[in-house]
């Protein structure tokens, strides 16, 4: 090794070193390190990636979605879903034509709007995200765990995307637009977080039916097995589908999640 080839590794070791050490003690007087993110910076590949997702759309991430079931419980009062053959029909729709695939949709122009540093397109995902939702208590669910998703990304993950997020738009924050702009905040690709979104929604999904039908968890398990073709369907469309196309076909979904607000006996708040 040369001593020049010896000079740089011992500066820019020495350079890694000091700012761990920066970020540590900032740590340590309760100061959070916000992560930037530069336009042409490498994307996050490989095991960083993944455990930030896995960590984000995990059951014990703390947006409450185990208490939503996007009138799941209506349709199985109703007899429209009565067992996993019925449940895996229905979540099927939602995905490939429903709210799961404008959600889906958003998130794609949310992350890209982040990652470009683009304001205007920023707020206007975050409007329309927003406002999409059909009925009083969907708009609830994407709104709830869109605010729970900032408060807790910002606690334990925060970046300035989501700061810029909430600088543009001071309404509402629909939870796919808080997953893709903080996805794109922390590098990670596009279609690795919305593959992860999707598995996430549909397995929340599919927790809600297994509880209400009832099923069995490997039933459960088997749904979900058979929903990853949808998914994939969905992700590459979602890609490829412009903000002004955005639109859903799941009515008897849509009506559920109104008929929901007025049932009787009801175990989630959607």
């Amino acid at each position: 090794m040369t001593t020049a080839t010896t000079i740089i590794t011992t500066t820019i070791t020495s350079t890694i070193m000091a700012r761990r050490k920066k970020a540590a003690l900032l740590r340590q007087k309760g100061r959070h390190v916000v992560r930037h993110v530069p336009r042409d910076a490498p994307q996050e590949e490989g095991a960083s990636a993944l455990y930030r997702l896995m960590a984000w759309l995990s059951p014990a991430y703390p947006v409450g979605a185990f208490s939503y079931s996007s009138g799941i419980e209506w349709a199985v009062e109703a007899g429209d879903i009565a067992d996993a053959d019925s449940l895996r029909r229905w979540l099927s729709v939602l995905i490939a034509d429903g709210g799961v695939f404008c959600d889906a949709v958003f998130l794609v122009h949310a992350h890209r709007a982040a990652a470009a540093e683009n304001k205007n397109a920023l707020r206007a995902v975050g409007e329309l995200a927003a406002a999409f939702a059909p009925s009083k208590e969907r708009h609830l669910e994407t709104t709830a765990q869109g605010r729970a998703f900032v408060d807790a990304t910002r606690a334990a993950w925060p970046c300035e995307a989501l700061e810029r997020l909430l600088q543009v738009w001071d309404g509402a924050i629909a939870y796919p637009v808080a997953v893709g702009v903080t996805a794109a905040g922390h590098g990670i690709a596009l279609d690795a977080a919305l593959h992860a979104y999707l598995h996430a929604v549909a397995a929340n999904l599919i927790s809600a039916g297994v509880r209400l039908i009832p099923l069995g968890q490997t039933e459960g398990q088997r749904v979900l097995a058979a929903l990853e073709p949808v998914v994939a369907e969905a992700a590459r469309r979602a890609l490829t589908t412009k903000l002004d196309d955005v639109g859903s076909a799941a009515f008897r979904a849509d009506i559920a999640s109104m008929k929901h607000e007025t049932q009787y006996t009801r175990l989630f708040r959607s």
